[in-house]
């Protein structure tokens, strides 16, 4: 997979704030877009690779703080910085609260904006490795077999191979089978690592109904 260069979206109503934060941008590297309101901004394709957004406060129509809401309910990850030139404590508490990376009232430094967006880039970046280790976990974990991921689930919390076997109703050779073939399908390098990957997961035991016991 080729990596791609950070995006900075940049949301401000004024056509040469824009401009000037465009040029500034382009010219530290950065991919950018620019647009002049939220529905702009939401009708627009998330890029890929780490993003952040930076958020003018006072907006036509929707404001900066209700986009920062919006998103934070609709689970959409996405670092924010926001630019204001009538900014006040309350409002800046409200936005640093909701998550934002940084409130910079206008004018402010060019240099205290890049760093802001550098960590907002660093955060989005963790975020997205998380969310590839995570998908890579599901696609191991699903070339286990039902009776693997059962046992997988019981292993991670600590019960013992005879105890696992009463759980399910199996032999306990079974299990020893049955947890090596796990370890060896989600490349796990202990148990703890196994255990790593089960709450990663949010893998939790379901105890069966099983009243016989099976070889």
């Amino acid at each position: 997979m080729v990596e791609q260069p950070p995006t900075v979206m940049v949301i401000d109503d004024d056509p040469g704030v824009r401009d000037s934060l465009g040029k500034l941008l382009q010219s530290a590297g950065f991919r950018v877009s620019l647009f002049g309101s939220v529905s702009e901004f939401l009708a627009a394709q998330r890029p890929e690779g780490p993003a952040c957004l930076v958020l003018d406060v006072r907006l036509p129509g929707q404001s900066g703080l209700e986009l920062q809401r919006e998103l934070a309910g609709a689970k959409r990850q996405l670092p924010i910085i926001f630019i204001t030139g009538h900014g006040d404590i309350p409002m800046s508490v409200q936005a640093m609260k909701g998550g934002a990376i940084e409130f910079l009232t206008k004018p402010f430094r060019e240099q205290d904006l890049l760093e802001a967006i550098q960590l907002g880039h660093a955060r989005d970046q963790a975020r997205l490795e998380r969310e590839r280790a995570i998908a890579e976990l599901k696609v191991r974990f699903e070339t286990l077999t039902p009776r693997e991921r059962e046992v997988m689930a019981f292993v991670v919390t600590g019960r013992l191979n005879k105890q696992i076997a009463a759980d399910l109703g199996v032999s306990e050779i079974t299990v020893k089978v049955h947890r090596g073939q796990v370890m060896r399908k989600m490349r796990a390098s202990s148990l703890p690592d196994l255990a790593r990957m089960a709450d990663q997961l949010q893998l939790t035991p379901t105890k069966p109904h099983n009243p016989g016991r099976v070889a």
